[in-house]
């Protein structure tokens, strides 16, 4: 019997080339179910993900990356998940390193465990990172491990996995529906001391394989030091902000109150 339910998801977006890929390379046994939630496709990705027995939930409409991991978590705590690996349908994350990144939350060492994909520059560059993208990503870590106290090699990596009280304590459902969830998300477990860790995961860059073009990792890379400016202020108690509130909390603003 195993001891801890695994239940993987995956973020999913016109992934019709490389969903099948993915899944089938995700070692047998390591995780108990596979969910998908699509953010409205336009290909054939759901009929893919049905074809292999993969449990679907589908947007009617697309809503962003945010907002479909949201869908995910909410299903995979649905369905009594103990631990949830959540990593991209473009088969670019080794997903062989599954076994061995749920180790380190079955024997209680963290509670989040991250993918690195920059265990070196050489190994990142051949593997086929964009330059533009290994430097951002270089300077976004840097400053985000000085804010936050941390010492993680990829801040921003698409291969996660969570403990179940990470995600029964976080109200990640008031959280960006954009990219940027990802960054509130650490943040915000961070602040509340959980644990994280990472390992270095084999990472490939090829057409096919999901990315943000220029304008938008810029975006991105401003709403993340934005994030890091919000976390300062609330630590300093100078300010405070919804997103470093527990799931069940008061949240009081003038005369607005919200449970979160």
């Amino acid at each position: 019997m195993r001891k801890h339910k695994v239940i993987a998801v995956m973020p999913a977006f016109n992934a019709e080339l490389t969903l099948e890929k993915t899944f089938r390379s995700i070692p047998s046994g390591s995780v108990d179910e596979v969910i998908l939630t699509d953010d409205f496709s336009s290909d054939r990705t759901v009929e893919i993900a049905e074809s292999l027995g993969i449990n679907v939930f589908r947007h009617k409409r697309n809503i962003g990356y945010g907002a479909n991991q949201k869908t995910c978590y909410d299903a995979a705590l649905n369905k009594g998940a103990d631990i949830v690996v959540m990593i991209h349908p473009d088969y670019q994350y080794d997903s062989r390193l599954i076994p061995y990144a749920l180790g380190f939350l079955k024997n209680n060492i963290c509670d989040i465990i991250l993918g690195s994909r920059i265990r070196s520059r050489r190994e990142a560059l051949e593997g086929g990172m964009p330059r533009y993208k290994y430097i951002s990503n270089r300077i976004l870590t840097t400053v985000e491990n000085m804010v936050l106290g941390q010492n993680l090699g990829d801040f921003h990596s698409g291969f996660r996995v969570y403990k179940r009280r990470v995600l029964e304590t976080i109200p990640y459902k008031k959280n960006s529906d954009d990219f940027v969830f990802d960054t509130e998300f650490l943040t915000q477990a961070i602040f509340w001391g959980f644990k994280i860790g990472d390992v270095p995961i084999p990472c490939r860059y090829f057409k096919a394989a999901s990315s943000i073009n220029f304008i938008r990792s810029s975006k991105y890379g401003f709403q993340t030091l934005l994030v890091m400016g919000k976390y300062m202020l609330q630590k300093l108690r100078l300010a405070k902000f919804k997103i470093f509130y527990k799931r069940g909390d008061v949240y009081e603003q003038g005369k607005s109150r919200e449970i979160l």
